[in-house]
């Protein structure tokens, strides 16, 4: 992924840089999918978005925390999340791990679709490219084929957006690893007043997609914008997400 500010070393360049040369780190989610009662896919991907800000903004990811050497190397090489799936014993051994649960909000969808009420992604500190631990590296990449139950509402004009672009097809597990990477753009491009204010209001944000011609729009219209790297399921470069956040408009 990219952002719009042209850095020859930017982590979210897909050409081959600097960054690649430093040891590379993985920033893992994993998303509760009950057989039962999955998440719906927006759900999924807010959950995601939330949780990477979370982890951004927790304590122990700056300064002196527990955590901020392990952030500071990832943010030091390119940007990686990898989303898995569990459920049943697998959620519950891997929510013992040290991270942080996104849950909720509560949605519509429920019980008489046949959905969560809520989706649920847990976030762990980064860790080395080929370190995962035990309870995380059995779980599996494939399988997060997330549905919605119907067109979601209309996003808050007033409130942050995530864009996906309309013109990639990509697995839900994909699409949240994206929705992730265009809220840490955002957190990146913000004063730390603005950061602040998202943090206090629980970092509210919609994943939507929009229409074409509204797509094209927003990629030339200088908000932070996700190019991908190429490593999964799309090609190298891949105009993924547009981070419309109010106190980056133009």
């Amino acid at each position: 992924m990219s952002t719009n500010d042209g850095s020859a070393d930017s982590p979210f360049r897909h050409e081959q840089t600097a960054r690649d040369e430093a040891p590379q780190f993985v920033l893992p989610l994993v998303v509760r999918i009950e057989k039962a009662a999955p998440p719906t896919r927006t759900d999924a991907l807010e959950a995601a978005a939330r949780a990477v800000l979370l982890m951004l903004a927790d304590e122990r990811s700056t300064g002196e925390g527990e955590w901020a050497q392990a952030m500071r190397d990832w943010q030091d090489a390119r940007i990686r999340k990898v989303v898995r799936r569990a459920r049943g014993a697998e959620w519950r051994k891997a929510s013992l791990l040290p991270g942080i649960t996104v849950t909720g909000p509560e949605t519509p969808a429920g019980e008489e679709t046949g959905f969560a009420p809520y989706a649920e992604v847990r976030v762990f500190p980064p860790i080395p490219l080929d370190g995962w631990p035990k309870e995380l590296a059995k779980l599996q990449v494939s399988g997060t084929d997330l549905d919605d139950p119907g067109t979601p509402p209309a996003a808050d004009p007033a409130g942050p957006v995530l864009w996906l672009s309309p013109d990639l097809d990509m697995s839900a597990g994909k699409a949240m690893a994206q929705a992730g990477h265009g809220a840490q753009l955002a957190w990146w491009e913000l004063s730390e007043t603005d950061r602040k204010a998202w943090r206090e209001a629980g970092f509210p944000l919609s994943v939507r997609t929009p229409d074409a011609a509204r797509w094209r729009q927003l990629t030339v219209s200088g908000l932070p914008l996700v190019r991908d790297a190429g490593f999964t399921e799309i090609a190298p470069g891949s105009s993924t997400v547009v981070a419309d956040h109010p106190s980056l408009r133009r």
